[in-house]
């Protein structure tokens, strides 16, 4: 069995037949256990902030930064528009082809 054996449908485009802004997530993510980060940044470039967003809350959680919801609130926004970036021109390349 493989990991990919595991991997959860996504309903937008399954049902629409279109990707969601979440869609290759876990693909990404595969390639990155895997060791090849070319192709986990080539798949999904925001899983590496998201990364970084998941790995500081858990930080926060044990050592309880002065500034941590602040920080937490930045890189959420941050990443929220990395994603919204990254999906619009997804769909332009998708829909230009």
């Amino acid at each position: 069995m493989k990991l990919e054996d595991y991997m959860l449908p996504c309903l937008n485009k399954k049902i629409f037949d279109v990707d969601c802004p979440g869609c290759g997530l876990q693909r990404s993510f595969i390639h990155l256990i895997k060791g090849d980060v070319y192709s986990a940044y080539d798949m999904y470039p925001p899983l590496f902030t998201l990364l970084i967003l998941v790995g500081f809350i858990f930080l926060n959680l044990k050592f309880k930064f002065k500034n941590g919801s602040k920080i937490i609130t930045i890189l959420a926004v941050l990443n929220a528009m990395i994603i919204m970036v990254n999906y619009y021109f997804k769909m332009r390349y998708l829909f230009n082809n």
